[in-house]
C-alpha cells in the first residue's frame, strides 16, 4: 500500500499558534508559539492581540515544527486547519495560511473542529482510540461529554455539555476573585498544593438525584467560591488562598470525574478519553486515574504538551480525513467561531443569499 501523506495541521483558534505535522498516527514535530503573556495584563485573551501574534508567529512556527520533524515544505502532502470554533480574528489567520500552503503545494486542505482535534490528539500517545470510547473535554470555554466511534467517519454524540460556565471559565473566574494570575487553571493548580481541600463547603453542581446526570454547570460553583471571599472580606480577614484553591479544583474535579465515570457504566464502554487544556490539571487527572481503576475502565489522557491547544491535534485530525478517504474542503472554506460539534470535519454553513 502507498504511504498516507504527511499532513501539516495549523492551529490558530485563540491564543496558541501551533503547527504540527503527521503521517498514519504518527506525530513527526511540532512547535507551538503563544501570546499569553500578552494577555495576562489583561485577565484574559483579548482578540485583536491575539490576531496580531498570530500573524507574526504563524510562518516561523511552520518552520519550526517542519525543522523539529526533519522535513521540508515539499514534503507535506495535506493542509489541516481549525476552522471552528474560536475567535473569529485569529481563526481568518491561521485558514489564510492554511489556503496559501495548500494552493501553492498543489495539496488538499482539510477544515476541521477544534474540539475534534482534542480528541484526535488522544490517539497520538498509545495509538488509535477504540471504538467506542467516551471523551470528556474540558477546556477554558468548553465542558462535554461525548459518545465517540470512529472519529473521522461517524457523527460525534453528545451525552451532556456545560448550561453555561465551563470548567476551565470557573477556575479563570474564581482566580481571579482570589488574585490569582491569569491563567486561572494553572494558578488555582499551584496554589492548591499547600491547601486543605475540605476546608471550604462547595457544591458539586448537578449531581443530585434528579439532575440530569452528564450535564454540568459551573457558574454557581463560582458564586459559592465567590460569597466564600466576600464573607471574609466583610469581616476583614483575608481568606487562605491556598485552601480556596484547593476547595475549588477539589468540587470540580469530583464533579467531572464523577459524570464521566457514570456514562462509561451507563453505556457499558470500557474506555474514558479526557482531553481539553483543563485536562492537564494535576488534581483532575490523579481523581480521574483512580476511579476508573476501581470502576475498571481504561483511562487516555494525552500527554501534557497535547493537552492544550497546539497543531498536531490539528494534523492528527486531518491524517485520519486523509486516510479515511474524507473529501477536502474547498479552497474558499469559510470560518464558524461557534461552530457546533458534530463531526471532525467542519462543513461551514451556507451564506444566507441577499433579498432581492
Amino acid at each position: 500500500m502507498p504511504e498516507s501523506p504527511v499532513v501539516l495541521g495549523i492551529e490558530s483558534s485563540c491564543d496558541e499558534t501551533g503547527a504540527g505535522l503527521v503521517r498514519d498516527g504518527v506525530l513527526l514535530g511540532q512547535a507551538v508559539a503563544s501570546s499569553m503573556d500578552e494577555h495576562a495584563r489583561y485577565g484574559g485573551v483579548v482578540p485583536e492581540i491575539a490576531a496580531r501574534a498570530h500573524v507574526h508567529a504563524m510562518a516561523p512556527v511552520v518552520r519550526e515544527a517542519l525543522d523539529r520533524a526533519g522535513l521540508t515544505l515539499g514534503d507535506v502532502g495535506a493542509v489541516a486547519v481549525t476552522t471552528g470554533p474560536g475567535l473569529s480574528g485569529a481563526l481568518q489567520v491561521g485558514v489564510a495560511a492554511a489556503k496559501s500552503y495548500a494552493f501553492s503545494l498543489g495539496v488538499p486542505l482539510y477544515g476541521v473542529h477544534h474540539l475534534a482535534g482534542h480528541v484526535a490528539a488522544a490517539g497520538l500517545a498509545g495509538g488509535p482510540l477504540p471504538n467506542p470510547c467516551v471523551v470528556l473535554i474540558v477546556s477554558g470555554g468548553h465542558t462535554s461529554l461525548l459518545l465517540v466511534r470512529d472519529l473521522a467517519r461517524d457523527p460525534i454524540v453528545h451525552l451532556g455539555d456545560t448550561l453555561d460556565d465551563a470548567a476551565g471559565e470557573c477556575f479563570d473566574k474564581t482566580a481571579r476573585i482570589l488574585g490569582l494570575p491569569y491563567p486561572g487553571g494553572p494558578a488555582i493548580d499551584r496554589a492548591a498544593r499547600d491547601g486543605d481541600p475540605r476546608a471550604v463547603r462547595l457544591p458539586r453542581p448537578l449531581t443530585g438525584a434528579g439532575d440530569d446526570p452528564y450535564a454540568f454547570s459551573f457558574s454557581g460553583l463560582k458564586t459559592a467560591a465567590a460569597r466564600w471571599v466576600e464573607g471574609h472580606r466583610a469581616v476583614g480577614t483575608e481568606p487562605r488562598v491556598p485552601d480556596a484553591a484547593a476547595s475549588l479544583q477539589e468540587a470540580i474535579a469530583d464533579t467531572l470525574t464523577r459524570k464521566a465515570v457514570r456514562a462509561c457504566t451507563d453505556h457499558g464502554i470500557g474506555t474514558l478519553v479526557v482531553v481539553g487544556g483543563v485536562a492537564a490539571n494535576s488534581r483532575i487527572r490523579a481523581l480521574t486515574e483512580q476511579r476508573c481503576a476501581a470502576a475498571g475502565i481504561a483511562l487516555r489522557v494525552p500527554p501534557l504538551a497535547l493537552c492544550t491547544d497546539n497543531g498536531a491535534m490539528v494534523a492528527a485530525i486531518g491524517d485520519l480525513l486523509v486516510r479515511a478517504g474524507a473529501e477536502p474542503a474547498p479552497l474558499d472554506v469559510s470560518i464558524d467561531p461557534s461552530a457546533p460539534l458534530e463531526y471532525a470535519a467542519l462543513t461551514p454553513r451556507p451564506r444566507a443569499r441577499r433579498a432581492a
